[in-house]
């Protein structure tokens, strides 16, 4: 390899090395990051709702309410270390509580959804959880970005 095209390889390197361990202000890369975040957040979600419904016998919204707390404990910690650079609120107990709050939003819809899909639609509530959460993810994505990460 000439030293013109390890240039550009050790460029492109250390792009994608400060893309993914920096922080940055760019949607589009916080966008992704967030899926990511999301996506563990969502193991997290999926496997509490079913191991509290299947497992431990609880009703299947409690289960799902529950789940849904520690996902979003899950994406809070890690949109604070790995997604957004900025934030609006310097007192970390006030951010907590706003992303709680929308949070608790995004619980609503998604125990609305959750219930309708398998009461009405008649799905296996594991499949209802898939609808709500692509629902609840953008509406979390889109608050969080514009209420506390602006």
């Amino acid at each position: 390899m000439n030293v013109e095209n390890k240039t550009k390889v050790n460029a492109a390197h250390g792009y994608i090395k400060r893309l993914i361990f920096n922080k940055s202000d760019k949607t589009s890369v916080q966008f992704f990051k967030y899926l990511f975040v999301g996506g563990i957040a969502y193991c997290v979600d999926f496997g509490s709702l079913f191991f509290l419904t299947e497992i431990v016998k609880i009703h299947y919204l409690l289960s799902a309410a529950i789940a849904f707390i520690l996902g979003l404990s899950t994406n809070y910690a890690l949109s604070i270390l790995w997604v957004f650079s900025k934030r609006a609120f310097a007192n970390k107990r006030v951010e907590f509580f706003i992303f709680s709050v929308i949070g608790l939003v995004g619980l609503g819809l998604n125990e609305v959804i959750i219930w309708f899909f398998t009461e009405f639609v008649h799905f296996h509530y594991l499949i209802s959880k898939i609808f709500s959460t692509a629902v609840v993810f953008l509406w979390n994505f889109v608050a969080r970005k514009k209420i506390l990460f602006s």
